[in-house]
C-alpha cells in the first residue's frame, strides 16, 4: 500500500543521532559538534536517558552496546548486564515466595550501566566522563521540562510508586506525578553523577584519561556509592554485598552474526534476546517473504509463525552462557532452519507455543508447570527500555539499549537511582536455562543491533519493548531491505506482535495464540488470521506497546546518512 510518512526525513552527511528522547539526541549531537566520536556521544546520550527517561532506564540499570568501529575493526558487544548477587538464594525464592521473583530488593542483579558506559569510552571514546555527563548532571540538577510520555507513565505507575517513601519523593513531587511541561528535578541523582566525575578529575589531573576513567568506575563500585547499596541492602533484606560490585566487569563480547538474503544481521549474544532477531530473520528468509503483500495476512502470519519457533528456542535453550551451553550456531544452521520452518504452514497456526526444535547433543530443557495464562498480562507492563543510535564523520557506529524500571524496586536513598532489578527476567523453575543463581545473569530482553548490506548501508537500530523489541525489529529491517521503505517510512508501518509464549519479565505470563495488531492493519485481514487460528486483539493506532524503533542508514559510498525516530514514542533523530 501507499504510505506518506507524517514527518520529513533527517538527512546529513557529517553525522547523525536517533534516540527515545529529544534531549538525549540534542546532547549527542552537541558532543559531535564539539569534536567527539560516536562512542563519546552514544554514552553522553544515554546517560541523559537514565535522566529524562529514568522510568525506564536506570542509571544504575543495564546498557547492553554494540560498536562497530571505522575502518576495518570488527563489530563488538559490550554486554551492560549485571549478575545476581552470591548470596541470592533460588531455595529462598521457591520457599519465601512460592516461585516468585518479588518486587524490591529480591530481584536486584549487579548494576552494569556505569561499568558498560565506562568501559566504551576508555576503549573506544575519546572524552573524558566529566566532558559526556555534564548535560544529564545539568538535568538532574537544575530540572527538564516533563514530557507528556513521562507524565502518563509516572501516573500509570503511581500505586506502585508509592510503595517505597524515596520512589514517591522524587517522582511524586507535591504529592502526585508532574504535569506535563513542568520542570521535574533528580538532585540526589545528579549528585551521585558529580560524585563519580569529582573523582574522575582528581585522578586524572596527575595521571591522565584511563585513570580518570578508573576512578569514575571505582567511585561506583567501590567507592561511597557502592557503600549506600550495600548498606540499603543489608537493612532490608537484599543481597547485594560490596564483593558483588567490586568483582563485577561487563564482557566484550563478539556479536552473533545472522543473516537475510545479502544483508548480515549482528546481534547480541545468549546472554540476551539477541538470537531471536538472528533466528527469525533466517527462518523468514527460506520462506520468500518478500513475494507476499506486505502486512497482507499471509505475510503477518508466517512472520509471527516464524518469531514463535524462534521465542520457542529462546525459552528452552537461552540463557547465561556462562552457565548454560547455548546451541547457537546449530540454532541457525541451514539444516535445523530448514527443519523448523517445515513446521509452518500457511493455511494454519501453531497452536500456542511450538515446541522446541531437537539438537543433538543437547538437552530440551522441560519446565516443571506451564507459565501462568491471564488477561491481565495481555500487554507487558513489568520493564520497558529506550534505544540510542550514532554514527560519526569518520565511520564509527554506536547502537545500544539503556534501560531498567523504576516503579518495581526501591530507589536507594541519596543516589537518586535503583540498583539494577532486571532479576525479574530470571526463573525460577531449575529446569530452565535461564534460571536465577549467584553470578548468574538474567536473559536480556534489550537486545540493540546493527545490519550491513554489501559492506556499504550500515544501519543500527533497535527498540523498547521487552519481549516487543525483536519483533519490531524485525519488520522494520525487512520493511528496509525487503520492500525498500525509506526509513522512516519503515518505521511507521502498521505493526503487529505475538505473545504466544512465556514472556521474559515476571510472572511470565503466557497468552497462547494471541496476536496484537495496529489499527490501521484491515479488519479482513484481521478476520483472515481469527480463521488461522491466531487469537487476534487489537492496539490502538500508534500504540506504544508496539515498540518504538529507532536508526540510522549510512551509506558508505555516497556519505548520506538517514535518521528516524519512531513516532509511537518521544524519540528524536538529528544530523548534519
Amino acid at each position: 500500500m501507499s504510505f506518506a510518512p507524517y514527518r520529513d526525513r533527517a538527512i546529513g552527511t557529517r553525522h547523525m543521532v536517533s534516540s527515545g528522547h529529544h534531549l538525549a539526541t540534542t546532547t549527542a549531537f552537541q558532543i559531535l559538534e564539539a569534536g567527539g566520536n560516536a562512542i563519546d556521544a552514544g554514552v553522553a546520550g544515554s546517560l541523559v536517558l537514565s535522566v529524562v527517561q529514568s522510568d525506564f532506564v536506570g542509571f544504575g540499570g543495564v546498557a547492553p552496546i554494540m560498536i562497530k568501529p571505522t575502518g576495518s575493526d570488527p563489530v563488538v558487544t559490550i554486554t551492560g548486564l549485571g549478575a545476581w548477587p552470591k548470596l541470592a538464594s533460588l531455595a529462598v525464592l521457591n520457599r519465601e515466595h512460592k516461585g516468585a521473583i518479588p518486587d524490591g530488593v529480591l530481584r536486584t542483579v549487579v548494576p552494569a550501566a556505569p561499568d558498560a558506559w565506562l568501559t566504551a569510552l576508555d576503549r573506544w571514546g575519546s572524552m573524558s566522563f566529566s566532558e559526556v555527563s555534564q548535560a544529564a548532571i545539568e538535568f538532574a540538577i537544575k530540572g527538564f521540562a516533563a514530557s507528556d510520555f513521562l507524565c502518563a507513565m509516572l501516573a500509570s505507575y503511581e500505586a506502585d510508586i508509592r510503595r517505597w517513601p524515596e520512589n514517591a519523593r522524587i517522582y511524586l513531587p507535591g504529592g502526585g506525578p508532574p504535569k506535563a511541561g513542568e520542570l521535574f528535578r533528580q538532585e540526589d541523582l545528579g549528585r551521585t553523577i558529580q560524585y563519580m566525575v569529582d573523582e574522575e578529575q582528581a585522578v586524572a589531573a596527575r595521571s591522565g584519561r584511563e585513570k580518570g576513567l578508573q576512578a569514575a568506575r571505582d567511585a561506583f563500585y567501590r567507592g561511597d556509592i557502592a557503600a549506600k547499596m550495600v548498606e540499603y541492602h543489608r537493612d532490608n533484606g537484599g543481597w547485594l554485598r560490596e564483593d558483588d560490585l567490586a568483582e563485577f566487569a561487563v564482557e566484550v563480547l563478539p556479536p552473533v552474526v545472522s543473516a537475510y538474503k545479502d544483508i548480515d544481521i549482528y546481534t547480541c549474544g545468549p546472554w540476551s534476546q539477541g538470537p531471536v532477531l538472528a533466528q527469525s530473520l533466517r527462518l523468514v528468509d527460506g520462506l520468500n517473504i518478500e513475494s507476499y503483500g506486505h502486512n497482507s495476512a499471509d505475510y503477518i502470519h508466517l512472520l509471527v509463525e516464524s518469531l514463535k519457533l524462534s521465542f520457542s528456542d529462546r525459552h528452552h535453550y537461552v540463557g547465561d552462557p556462562n552457565f548454560v551451553d547455548v546451541p547457537v550456531h546449530q540454532l541457525l544452521a541451514d539444516d535445523y532452519v530448514s527443519t523448523r520452518a517445515s513446521l509452518i504452514k500457511l493455511d494454519r497456526a501453531i497452536p500456542g507455543m511450538p515446541a522446541p526444535g531437537a539438537i543433538s547433543e543437547f538437552q530440551i530443557h522441560q519446565e516443571r508447570s506451564e507459565s501462568p495464562s491471564s488477561e491481565e498480562f495481555r500487554e507487558s507492563t513489568q520493564i520497558d527500555t529506550s534505544y540510542i543510535c550514532v554514527v560519526d564523520e569518520t565511520g564509527n557506529l554506536f547502537s545500544s539499549t539503556p534501560s531498567d524500571a523504576m516503579a518495581n524496586t526501591p530507589i536507594i536513598p541519596g543516589l537518586g537511582f535503583a540498583p539494577s532489578s532486571r532479576g525479574a527476567q530470571s526463573w525460577t523453575d531449575p529446569n530452565l536455562p535461564s534460571v536465577m543463581g549467584p553470578g548468574r545473569r538474567p536473559r536480556l530482553t534489550p537486545n540493540p543491533a546493527i545490519a550491513v548490506k554489501g559492506e556499504r548501508q550500515w544501519m543500527p537500530f533497535g527498540s523498547p519493548g521487552n519481549d516487543v523489541q525483536p519483533q519490531a525489529m524485525l519488520q522494520v529491517l525487512l520493511n528496509v531491505f525487503a520492500f525498500d521503505n525509506r526509513l522512516l517510512e519503515a518505521i511507521e508501518q502498521p505493526r503487529f506482535a505475538t505473545f504466544s509464549f512465556p514472556r521474559s519479565s515476571e510472572p511470565h505470563p503466557y497468552s497462547p495464540d494471541l496476536l496484537q495488531l495496529e489499527g490501521r492493519i484491515s479488519k479482513s485481514t484481521a478476520e483472515e488470521l481469527a480463521a488461522r487460528g491466531h487469537d487476534v486483539a487489537r492496539w490502538p493506532d500508534w500504540d506504544w506497546h508496539a515498540g518504538a524503533v529507532c536508526a540510522i542508514l549510512f551509506d558508505t559510498e555516497t556519505g548520506i546518512l538517514e535518521g528516524a525516530a519512531d513516532p509511537r514514542r518521544s524519540g528524536s533523530a538529528l544530523g548534519w
